[in-house]
């Protein structure tokens, strides 16, 4: 997953733009072009289709710097059970997806996809939607 996103490490911070490259209901991996803040605790608000104004709570368990680009890995120490639960589904789903694909399934794409907004497959069609759960 690649999607670009905002985020903010507090609420009186200004949102950033970041890289998600991998979420789970237990953290994320992002790409920063600032250097994380060194907190014990990150309070953080995560925007993404399917999942805006979420507010985590979460720590910094990896920084990798290369010049001005950090890959930063957080594992989440409070979130709600319902967006934990919203971010398995997208993930059950992506996981669906791709055994379709690699079965070669005529319509890898389904209808009610909970991860098609992330999407970016080449399979997805445009009558998948997205489905709150």
């Amino acid at each position: 997953m690649i999607e670009p996103i905002t985020i903010s490490f507090s609420e009186r911070d200004k949102k950033l733009p970041a890289i998600l490259t991998n979420l789970s209901a237990g953290g994320m991996s992002l790409i920063l072009f600032l250097e994380p803040p060194r907190a014990p605790r990150l309070d953080m608000v995560l925007n993404l289709p399917g999942l805006e104004e979420v507010a985590i709570q979460g720590k910094v368990v990896r920084v990798n710097a290369k010049s001005q680009t950090y890959n930063v890995g957080i594992a989440f120490t409070k979130i709600s059970r319902k967006h934990q639960d919203r971010i398995n589904g997208m993930a059950e789903d992506h996981g669906d997806c791709e055994t379709r694909i690699t079965l070669r399934l005529p319509e890898p794409c389904v209808e009610n996809c909970r991860f098609h907004w992330l999407c970016a497959k080449p399979q997805k069609t445009p009558h998948a939607r997205w489905r709150a759960s």
